[in-house]
């Protein structure tokens, strides 16, 4: 669900009982379009996280605290000179818009009170945190929008504020019942559209709950609603409204089950009665900061480290896509030798037969012994001799041999090669921290792909393997990429340690350390279910698993990282749900 104007005023309510008053004791700027600001209230301090990322903007108190760089920002540093110890005095968001607008006190240098407005727009890919005077006067943003990138408005030092155009939609808190059914009977659209288009800060989820407490079908054109239906629909619609008035919220989320995970599908400010059917369950939660931090933490984490990995996903993705081309064109070639051997029997079977030819005949007709005697008929080059003919054939075999020979070699680099990248492009996905994309980093380094800068001193690296205990007690370690893959197997694991990956997809090394013990049956299949899990094949129903000791793998000298033979191997097939397997910190 979007972060809608419902849930910013929820959100808007909690922020203004809790951080009224407050004194920002600290500014920090951790990423380039995110702040993080810590308010004393009282004896109590809050820290308060704000993102205005274009795929993720977010707004809420958290206990958590994110790694500042070493040198701020120019927006943070002027955050710093004229808010440090800042006073705030109000908290308001205008209408039911996706802006929250904090007011704040200060003294400026020559000790007279000022007065800022820290303006927060959480509208997706225009997202923005802007600092106005009270008439509106631009200082800073944490994003500058010239006119070479919006005609409609500029977001710089100097310019006047306004509030971006809503494309007409009017104020849901202010609407009349004769303009609320004016608006919606007017309209062609579904009923559920018709809403959300019409009204500010209404989401689409919440035009389908008005509907569906409305008992109306959200697909039905508006326009052909009747009296009854348009009248149930604002009743329904003025029931909500008057909860965001009276500030009657229930914050929630709503998990979806997939399998036997729970998997988070919504938030919304108060229960929604679209989401009560079996597949579905509902935690309150008390606060709508701890609703948004819950629900999007983990999307977050992936957002940012997947807008971190760009470059190393772009170089993998390209370099892959080349491999392909390669190696279809190396396998037609390689086709295209097959013919070689109809050469050598031609020309075995001219040496044979050719000895009555005519002069200048074009073709030979003649018993072929491979293949039980069928009639053959071979063509051939009337201004040659038999015997240059038979030659001629057989250079044509002697060449496509020679190119097939070189071709095998060629085909299996190709597939190592491509198999190597997709194993780097399962880690990137698998990848949850900066570390980890340094690791990757370094082996496509050491591989080639990627020339080290002067500036890229290898260092040793902090990310570790995910690190698992089974139901039965026993350690499970995954490696998070190559290198993980080949410390795990060939330095932390024993020889009676077992070893399992996935048997047709890319993925981790997973090793149970057993402790000299004989595993149970469960820890196997948990084992196993990581390794699928932690592989490409993961969407798969079941996934293939081979298992063996960690005694019988062996490293081929020269191979790439993480690349092992094994035989004489077990093998399972089996879901990659790891939902019930405890992961340590």
């Amino acid at each position: 669900m979007a972060l809608d104007g419902l849930t910013i005023h929820a959100l808007v309510d909690e922020l203004k009982n809790t951080l009224n008053g407050g004194r920002l004791l600290k500014i920090s700027q951790p990423e380039n379009d995110e702040l993080q600001l810590t308010i004393r209230v009282e004896k109590e301090q809050y820290k308060l996280l704000i993102s205005a990322g274009a795929s993720l903007p977010l707004m809420y108190i958290t206990e958590g605290s994110k790694v500042s760089p070493l040198t701020a920002p120019n927006f943070c540093m002027l955050l710093r000179k004229h808010l440090n110890n800042a006073k705030i005095i109000d908290i308001y968001q205008p209408g039911l818009e996706r802006i929250i607008n904090i007011k704040v006190e200060h003294y400026n240098d020559m000790g007279d009170l000022c007065y800022k407005l820290i303006i927060v727009e959480l509208m997706g890919k225009y997202s923005n945190i802007i600092v106005t005077d009270l008439d509106g006067k631009i200082v800073d943003s944490i994003k500058h929008i010239s006119a070479n990138v919006s005609s409609v408005r500029e977001v710089l030092p100097g310019r006047t504020y306004f509030i971006p155009d809503t494309m007409n939609k009017k104020n849901p808190l202010e609407i009349s019942k004769e303009d609320f059914i004016t608006a919606i009977k007017t309209s062609s659209l579904p009923t559920a559209k018709a809403i959300y288009t019409s009204f500010t800060g209404i989401s689409p989820v919440i035009g389908e709950e008005i509907c569906y407490r409305s008992n109306i079908d959200s697909e039905k054109p508006a326009n052909v609603l009747d009296v009854s239906e348009l009248e149930s629909l604002f009743n329904t619609f003025d029931d909500m409204m008057e909860c965001i008035k009276l500030n009657k919220f229930q914050p929630n989320i709503i998990y979806t089950k997939d399998g036997q995970d729970l998997i988070p599908k919504e938030f919304a400010p108060f229960t929604l009665s679209l989401y009560s059917d079996d597949k579905s369950q509902v935690t309150y939660i008390d606060s709508v900061s701890q609703v948004l931090e819950q629900f999007y933490s983990k999307k977050s984490a992936v957002t940012r480290i997947r807008q971190k990995s760009y470059d190393i996903r772009r170089i993998v993705q390209t370099t892959l896509e080349k491999d392909y081309k390669k190696y279809e064109i190396q396998s037609k070639q390689l086709k295209d030798t097959e013919k070689k051997d109809k050469y050598k029997i031609y020309g075995e079977l001219i040496t044979a037969f050719g000895y009555g030819l005519e002069p200048n005949a074009t073709s030979l007709v003649a018993q072929n012994y491979y293949d039980d005697n069928k009639e053959i008929t071979i063509p051939l080059d009337k201004d040659l001799s038999p015997m240059e003919n038979a030659k001629k054939y057989f250079e044509k075999y002697n060449k496509l041999k020679r190119t097939a020979e070189a071709l095998e070699s060629i085909i299996i680099e190709t597939e190592e090669e491509i198999s190597h990248l997709e194993s780097i492009m399962n880690a990137l996905d698998i990848a949850v921290s900066e570390d980890d994309l340094k690791q990757i980093k370094e082996e496509l380094i050491q591989a080639g792909y990627i020339r080290r800068k002067s500036s890229d001193k290898k260092a040793k690296f902090v990310s570790k393997p995910f690190h698992y205990v089974s139901s039965d007690g026993y350690d499970i370690f995954v490696g998070k990429n190559n290198i993980q893959n080949e410390e795990l197997t060939f330095k932390i694991a024993n020889g009676g340690d077992w070893w399992f990956h996935s048997k047709n997809f890319p993925g981790s090394h997973v090793i149970v350390k057993t402790n000299g013990d004989e595993l149970p049956d469960n820890t196997f299949e948990e084992a196993a279910r990581l390794a699928a899990y932690y592989s490409k094949g993961r969407e798969q129903d079941k996934v293939e698993i081979d298992y063996i000791q960690r005694k019988h793998i062996k490293k081929v000298a020269g191979s790439k990282p993480g690349f092992v033979i094994y035989h004489t191997n077990y093998s399972m097939a089996i879901e990659p749900n790891i939902s019930t397997i405890k992961e340590m910190a």
